[in-house]
């Protein structure tokens, strides 16, 4: 698998992945343009929406409508490092919601391929060659 990398100029960097444009941008006090959301707003988003995703999965599986569930992600980010402490993620659920279920849908979320690479993280290289052009 590959992804490309781009740098559109500015304090921009794009990522071009199944033929997605992920476009991100520093804020202006970082001499960005604040046109995009920063990489670690997408890394955050990512948590998210993958737990979002296997609640989805879930509650398909059940028949359980999703249009009234709604999560919010809370994180701790260390002011000296910039490095995440805590990340949490509340699943708000309608009243009507199965409550044999709650506890399943917890650990449904927790499944996210996401939360399990930084649990298992992978071995990252980095690497350089020379382009003639």
């Amino acid at each position: 698998m590959e992804m490309q990398i781009e740098f559109p100029g500015g304090k921009r960097v794009n990522s071009d992945y199944k033929g997605f444009i992920v476009k991100t941008d520093q804020p202006k006090n970082e001499g960005g343009d604040d046109s995009a959301p920063e990489p670690y707003d997408l890394f955050l988003s990512s948590i998210g929406t993958c737990a979002g995703v296997y609640i989805v999965y879930f509650c398909e599986s059940r028949d359980i409508p999703t249009d009234e569930i709604t999560m919010t992600l809370r994180f701790d980010r260390n002011e000296k490092t910039h490095l995440m402490e805590k990340i949490a993620i509340d699943i708000h659920l309608p009243s009507d919601f199965p409550k044999k279920y709650r506890k399943a849908v917890i650990r449904s979320a927790q499944m996210c391929t996401v939360k399990q690479n930084l649990i298992h993280p992978p071995e990252i290289l980095v690497t350089t060659n020379s382009v003639n052009g």
